[in-house]
């Protein structure tokens, strides 16, 4: 396995590490090459960290296509096969309506209204709840 080392600094999202959490802000556009190399990074960060969480924060994306709706399904996927639930943050009103008018569904994805509720989530997570549901309602 090879890795491209001149790799634009510039096409890079920063993966840090909360605890047990990774946190993950996306800003503006995500590129295939990007892409790719998030979801790469935050696997190696599980497997070396053994966090057994993962926050995307998305606040600051005005659009939510069906390439990143593939992307976050993609990174939940790879997370849970490592042990590691991921929850979506900052979804603002205008991307919801938009991922359903497209269909987009976020499969093996819980969702936040903020990152600190995300934390929340994720802290009181019981590991049996089926992965894909929207915020936990309390009764």
């Amino acid at each position: 396995m090879s890795h491209d080392f001149s790799r634009p600094v510039t096409g890079h999202v920063p993966v840090l590490r909360l605890g047990d959490v990774l946190l993950v802000t996306l800003q503006g556009d995500l590129y295939d090459s990007t892409a790719q190399q998030l979801q790469e990074d935050i696997g190696e960060m599980i497997v070396s960290t053994g966090v057994t969480g993962v926050v995307i924060d998305i606040s600051g994306v005005e659009i939510v296509d069906s390439f990143l709706g593939r992307v976050l399904a993609e990174i939940a996927a790879k997370a849970r096969l490592l042990a590691a639930r991921t929850v979506v943050a900052g979804m603002r009103p205008a991307v919801a309506i938009t991922m359903v008018e497209l269909g987009l569904t976020l499969p093996g994805l819980h969702t936040a209204l903020t990152t600190e509720a995300a934390m929340e989530l994720l802290a009181g997570l019981d590991p049996d709840t089926r992965s894909g549901g929207l915020r936990q309602e309390s009764r």
